[in-house]
C-alpha cells in the first residue's frame, strides 16, 4: 500500500510518501526533483549499517554522485560542535548549491541534516528519510530544523522544508521497542490535538507499546493519519505564527524534563508523554476540559507502555524556571497548549504558576 501526502506551502510544496520497501526506489523516487548530481546521506553508526547500502546502491544506479557520514547517535551529541563534521565533508566533496543532504535516520539526524543544508552555501536541498516512528510523524515533516544549546532544546535553528518525505515502514523492524513507544507519544498528540478519529482507533487497539503486536493496516493508519495531521497544519501555517504551535503539545514541561535530565535518561517521546499527562491535568484544573478526558487520555499513554511521573530528583523550582527557556515565551509569558476536547486545543498565556506547581507535586 502506498500514500502519498502532500504538503502544501506557498513556495515549494512537496510529498511525504509512505509505502513498503521505498527505500529501495530511493533515487527513482527523488530523480524527478532535480536535485542534482552529489549527494551527501547523513546518519548515525547504526542506522547507516542497516540500511546506508541499501540507500547508496538505489542512488548509484539512479546516476548520483554519493558520498556519506555519520554523525554519534544521542541528544547530547545534537550540537554546533558535532555539526561541524557534516560541513566538513560537503567542503571535502565540493557539494554545490544545486546538491542535497539526504538525512537517513531518526529526528536528531533529521534535525541536524536540516539545519547543515539550511546553513550550507546559504541553503541547498535536503530529503529526509526518517528510521524511526517519531521522526515518521512529526520530526521529518515541517522543516523545523536545528541543534540544542545546552540550556536549551533547538534553540539554535531554522526553518528549512525538504524537497521530499519519504517513509518506509520496513525501517521500523530494526527500530528498539522503547524507541518505538516514545513515537507513540506523537501519534497519541495527533489525536488529543487534531484527530479525534484517529484517538478512537488507538483506543480500540489491543496494544499499542511494541510493534510486533500490532497490525500492519493499523500501522499504516497511524502512519498516514500523524501525516497527514502533520502536513494540514504546517500548510496553514509554515512558520508557526499561530495555529502550528498546537504542534507543541506536551512539549513545554516535556523539553524542560527533557533539559534538567541532560538528555541522558529521557527520551523525547517519553518526556512529551509526560508534558501531556501534565497539560492535560493543568486543563482539567482550569476547567477547560473533563476528567473523563483526562483518564482517557492516560489510558492511552499507559498503553503506549510510556512514563506518567516525573523522574525522581526533578526540582519544581528548575522546571518552573527552565519553563522561561521554553521557544513559546512571549513577553516572558510561558505559552500552554491545553485540550479542550478531544481533537481540540487552544493555546493560552493564563496559566498561574501555582497550578503548574500543584499539578507537578501530584505528578512525583
Amino acid at each position: 500500500m502506498t500514500s502519498v501526502i502532500r504538503v502544501n506551502l506557498e513556495r515549494l510544496s512537496y510529498e511525504i510518501a509512505i509505502a513498503q520497501g521505498c527505500l529501495d526506489q530511493l533515487g527513482e523516487l527523488i530523480a524527478p526533483l532535480k536535485l542534482g548530481q552529489k549527494v551527501l546521506i547523513v546518519s548515525n553508526p547504526e542506522i547507516f549499517h542497516h540500511y546506508g547500502q541499501q540507500a547508496i546502491a538505489s542512488l548509484e544506479k539512479t546516476g548520483f554522485e554519493v558520498a556519506s557520514t555519520t554523525l554519534p547517535a544521542g541528544e547530547p551529541y545534537k550540537t554546533l560542535e558535532t555539526l561541524q563534521k557534516v560541513y566538513d565533508t560537503a567542503l571535502e566533496r565540493r557539494l554545490e548549491r544545486s546538491s542535497t543532504m539526504i538525512a537517513l535516520g531518526g529526528g536528531i539526524v533529521g534535525d541536524m541534516t536540516g539545519f547543515a543544508a539550511a546553513t550550507w552555501l546559504r541553503g541547498i536541498n535536503v530529503v529526509q528519510i526518517p528510521t524511526t516512528l517519531l521522526a515518521m510523524v512529526d520530526a521529518s515533516i515541517g522543516g523545523k530544523t536545528g541543534v540544542n544549546h545546552p540550556r536549551g532544546k533547538n534553540l539554535i535553528g531554522a526553518f528549512h522544508q525538504p524537497r521530499k518525505v519519504i517513509i518506509d515502514p520496513l525501517v521500523l523492524k530494526t527500530l528498539p521497542d522503547r524507541e518505538f513507544r516514545a513515537g507513540m507519544a506523537e501519534v497519541i498528540k495527533y489525536g488529543v490535538i487534531w484527530d479525534g478519529e484517529l484517538f478512537t482507533h488507538l483506543e480500540q487497539a489491543q496494544r499499542l507499546d511494541e510493534m510486533q503486536f500490532m497490525e500492519p493496516s493499523l500501522l499504516q493508519e497511524i502512519l498516514q493519519r500523524s501525516c497527514q495531521s502533520k502536513a494540514e497544519v504546517v500548510s496553514k501555517d509554515e512558520k508557526e505564527l499561530g495555529l502550528r504551535a498546537i504542534l507543541n503539545y506536551g512539549h513545554t514541561i516535556g523539553h524542560a524534563v527533557e533539559s534538567l535530565t541532560g538528555y541522558t535518561t529521557v527520551l523525547h517521546g517519553e518526556a512529551v508523554g509526560i508534558g501531556m499527562v501534565a497539560a492535560s491535568r493543568i486543563a482539567v484544573k482550569l476547567g477547560m476540559w473533563d476528567e473523563d478526558c483526562d483518564r482517557r487520555q492516560l489510558a492511552l499513554i499507559e498503553k503506549a507502555g510510556l512514563p506518567t511521573k516525573l523522574p525522581t530528583g526533578l526540582n519544581i523550582d528548575e522546571i518552573l524556571a527552565s519553563l522561561q527557556t521554553d521557544k513559546k515565551v512571549q513577553n516572558k509569558k510561558v505559552r500552554f497548549i491545553l485540550p479542550t476536547a478531544i481533537g481540540a486545543v487552544t493555546i493560552t498565556d493564563q496559566v498561574p504558576s501555582e497550578v503548574i506547581r500543584e499539578v507537578l507535586q501530584d505528578m512525583f
